[in-house]
């Protein structure tokens, strides 16, 4: 394993030195690194993949670029190994070509600055299809929007209101845990709990860290979910998970359709919503 680990692994400067980064029309900053080697990230597809992202949300993650790689890995991971010439201890690292020696050490995303700028490193070669990498890719791209640009007033109204009238599900887990911290509301036998227990409280009063936090979490998933559905068609259903119960669909539509009237398409790029087609159809 070491032997392997200094002639494959490479540190963000170095793998940034290596590639070359492009800016997309919109704006978005991007490159790739390493044979990535499936259908879904030649080059055309990363390029309709990245042009997918609205004008005014790519304004807001200038700060960001993406960098394409085989597998980004955690130096934690590996732990504490002296033959490497770096210190891998809670830092970066990227293999540019897939190793099955390093892919049980791999995760789907790392984040290290490189000069004055934020580098994701999508590890393209853990994901198996379209769906995967442009729900990865896009839910980075939401979330550091987010958190440099903040949550509209009016999609906040929308998701609180939703919230307070009871609409069951959420789009993630973090954003029904911290509804429920949000609104007091304990939540049920056999439901995830991934923080302490809910402070109690008077009825009716509203923690309002928790709400917006809650806010933040709903905004980034729909956010990455519509930048999905402008990328692909993908059944609703395909983005459950066991541990939450996913939002009604009605509600999530709501959402949508609130972030592309903020945020519209760009040119070659389609928004829409289909109910479930009739047998046949």
């Amino acid at each position: 394993m070491p032997e392997t680990l200094q002639s494959e692994l490479l540190t963000p400067d170095q793998a940034v030195s290596q590639s070359v980064t492009a800016t997309a029309p919109n704006g978005v900053r991007y490159a790739t690194l390493g044979r990535l080697d499936s259908p879904h990230t030649t080059p055309a597809e990363i390029t309709r993949l990245v042009g997918a992202v609205p004008l005014a949300i790519a304004g807001g993650i200038q700060g960001f670029a993406y960098l394409f790689v085989p597998l980004a890995i955690s130096g934690a991971r590996l732990g504490g190994d002296d033959s490497l010439p770096f210190s891998p201890t809670d830092s970066t690292l990227i293999a540019p070509a897939y190793s099955a020696a390093l892919v049980d050490k791999a995760i789907c995303h790392r984040n290290a600055s490189v000069g004055n700028t934020e580098y994701v490193f999508l590890s393209s070669r853990l994901h198996s299809d379209r769906f995967a990498l442009a729900f990865e890719f896009f839910i980075n791209i939401a979330h550091n929007f987010t958190d440099t640009v903040g949550v509209p007033e009016t999609f906040a109204d929308l998701v609180w209101q939703q919230a307070t009238a009871n609409v069951r599900g959420e789009t993630s887990i973090d954003a029904w845990e911290e509804r429920a911290e949000a609104l007091g509301h304990p939540l049920t036998e056999g439901e995830p709990r991934h923080r302490a227990p809910l402070t109690a409280r008077p009825l009716g009063s509203v923690n309002e860290k928790a709400r917006n936090a809650y806010h933040a979490a709903a905004f980034a998933d729909a956010l990455a979910i519509y930048l999905l559905s402008l990328y692909l068609d993908f059944d609703y259903a395909d983005l459950r998970e066991r541990e939450y119960p996913l939002i009604a669909a009605p509600a999530l539509a709501e959402r949508l359709r609130a972030v592309n009237r903020i945020f519209p398409a760009n040119e070659g790029y389609k928004f829409q919503i289909l109910y479930r087609r009739r047998a046949g159809n």
